[in-house]
């Protein structure tokens, strides 16, 4: 039987860590809902993200009260949340009226283990590089950057990072014919096609995957080792060598693992960070039962709420969920549709 939020909170509340889980969250998690990020100034992000990517809002609420509180895990929160859509794909962005949260750190480089984007799939490299270029978007890349052939699993795509008003890195991507996922090679004439994944700096790979494969049910989907010219100049880290993870749930974007091999000196997610910081991002998994947050709590994965929550409002798009960390501090959000 489905147990309540309510009796999933005193589960996580009287757990104890427990080793050897597997994957038994698989069949409890359908997919990755949508990925959030905090802004600033959520019209100004609006205005980009719908301008500039072809975005559409679909949605725009202002909440607050305890229940708010104890889903972020921040006292006195008012939020201001409009969702996007591109394709088949959502972002979520969350503006804190109250309480205001802190600028991305400067000198924040993509090594750093608090790294997060999406990656935007476009129908033309170059269409879409020249409609960054038109609104003057700050770079993170040097330039497009087109990996090697000798790249078996990723040699011929093209990608670009570059920066929204906030400085969150976000990356374009174009797939040649036989990359990437078969529906980003139908004809249209839209230039911004969707989210293909979300992409996240982790320490060790391997205890990634034992949060996100064996605890989540995520699945591998491809794996390559990156290096080279293009990757450096593509992160903008000199030396810079990756051990890349594609993860899949059923349904909704990827989520890729970074690991940089070289060079090693990437920043750690700050120990204070909260939701309302403006470098947070958390990933959205829609999940079946109470399942998989019982086995979360089980393995003594770290809160950010305050316990799992019932939403007074349902304006989020979600009756409740609880936002948890994975091994090197990114924010999930499980959440009961």
């Amino acid at each position: 039987m489905k147990r309540s939020l309510g009796l999933v909170l005193l589960t996580l509340i009287a757990a104890r860590p427990v080793l050897g889980q597997s994957a038994a969250a698989d069949s409890a998690t359908a997919g990755v809902m949508m990925v959030g990020v905090t802004v600033a100034d959520l019209d100004r992000s609006i205005e980009f993200f719908t301008r500039v990517l072809d975005f559409e809002k679909v949605a725009d609420t202002e909440l607050a009260g305890g229940d708010i509180e104890r889903l972020v895990g921040v006292f006195g929160s008012r939020i201001r949340v409009a969702r996007l859509r591109l394709g088949g794909e959502t972002l979520e962005l969350t503006q804190y009226l109250a309480p205001e949260g802190r600028p991305i750190p400067p000198g924040s480089r993509s090594n750093d283990r608090s790294f997060q984007h999406i990656a935007i799939v476009v129908r033309d490299m170059d269409q879409a590089y020249a409609r960054l270029r038109g609104a003057k978007v700050r770079f993170g890349s040097t330039g497009p950057q087109a990996l090697p052939a000798s790249n078996p699993n990723a040699g011929g795509i093209r990608a670009f990072y570059f920066k929204d008003p906030d400085g969150h890195n976000l990356e374009v991507i174009w797939f040649p014919a036989g990359k990437g996922d078969p529906r980003w090679q139908g004809t249209t004439p839209r230039l911004f096609l969707g989210i293909d994944h979300t992409a996240i700096v982790v320490g060790s790979t391997e205890a990634s995957l034992r949060f996100y494969r064996d605890l989540l049910g995520f699945k591998v989907a491809g794996a390559s080792r990156n290096y080279g010219t293009e990757q450096a100049h593509l992160n903008n880290v000199e030396g810079a060598s990756l051990r890349i993870t594609g993860l899949r749930l059923q349904a909704g974007p990827g989520v890729e693992l970074l690991e940089y091999l070289t060079p090693v000196d990437g920043r750690p997610v700050p120990a204070d960070l909260t939701p309302a910081d403006v470098i947070h991002w958390h990933t959205v998994i829609w999940n079946r039962s109470a399942e998989a947050v019982n086995l979360l709590a089980a393995s003594g994965v770290p809160l950010v709420s305050r316990g799992a929550t019932r939403l007074a409002d349902p304006s989020l798009g979600y009756r409740g969920g609880v936002m948890v960390k994975d091994p090197d501090g990114h924010a999930v959000l499980l959440v009961e549709p």
